[in-house]
This record gives structure tokens, C-alpha cells and sequence, in this order.
């Protein structure tokens, strides 16, 4: 069971996704540790690691979502310790994605990972792809 302090911390994390899914990163920024360790891993590219990278990653991220609305979250996993703690999602949004007009329906899997840092909980990773059903070996040979 996650302590009261890191689930109020994932419902920030949700809200901020929120604003993130309409092109707005800086919520989900503030939720971030500043430390060297810390990774975001997105559909967008390979892994940024360290905050000036996870930065620039996640506001170029955002300039790909336009009028975005979370839809819920499917929570797979969760543990956590007094100090560091994991939850393991789907990510069902809907959002204009690139310079379509159309708002579609996307789906991620998700795992994030927290650390308590000097006292409050902080985002160290966030791993996200749009895998959320069985595929194919040869999926992954990208062909």
C-alpha cells in the first residue's frame, strides 16, 4: 500500500499530465527530481538522462499535444518503501497529436518511479510507449 504523501504526489502527477496532454509541461516539470539520475523515456526519442535533457525532452514532447483531456489511468503494479516507490499504468488520453485537427484516443503504458527527496516526493523516471496489447516478435525488429 502507498503511503497518503506519495498518492497525493501520483494525483498531482495526474493532474499535471493533464495540462501536459494540452502542451502545457511546466506541472509535470515541478514534479521532477533535479539530480543527475533523473530519466524520461518517451515515445518521442531514446531516453533523456539528467534534468536539462529530461527538460528539454518533456517540452518538446508537449509541442506534439493540442487540446488534450485525460481520460483515466489503469493502475497495473504499485509498491513503495518509506523512500522510494513505483506505479505501473495505462494512460488513456484523448489529444490532437502533431498538427492533426482531429482529437484521437492514445493509450500508454507507463512506469514511473518516485524518490523522496529532502523531504518530498519527486519524479525520478517516467518510461512511457504506446505497447498496451500483445505484439508480434518481429515488432521489434522495426520493419
Amino acid at each position: 500500500m502507498l503511503s497518503s504523501d506519495l498518492t497525493k504526489f501520483i494525483e498531482q502527477d495526474h493532474i499535471a499530465l493533464g495540462a501536459f496532454v494540452k502542451g502545457d509541461p511546466e506541472p509535470l516539470k515541478s514534479l521532477y527530481s533535479r539530480r543527475d539520475d533523473v530519466i524520461i523515456a518517451n515515445p518521442f526519442g531514446p531516453p533523456a538522462k539528467g534534468w536539462t535533457k529530461a527538460a528539454e525532452t518533456m517540452n518538446r514532447a508537449a509541442t506534439n499535444y493540442r487540446d488534450g483531456e485525460i481520460i483515466g489511468f489503469e493502475r497495473i503494479s504499485e509498491y513503495a518503501t518509506a523512500d522510494l516507490g513505483y506505479i505501473i499504468e495505462i494512460e488513456r488520453f484523448q489529444s490532437k497529436v502533431g498538427g492533426a485537427d482531429t482529437v484521437v484516443p492514445i493509450a500508454l503504458r507507463t512506469t514511473t518511479i518516485f524518490r523522496r527527496e529532502d523531504g518530498a516526493w519527486r519524479i525520478v523516471l517516467r518510461h512511457t510507449d504506446p505497447i498496451t496489447s500483445a505484439r508480434s516478435a518481429a515488432s521489434i525488429v522495426g520493419q
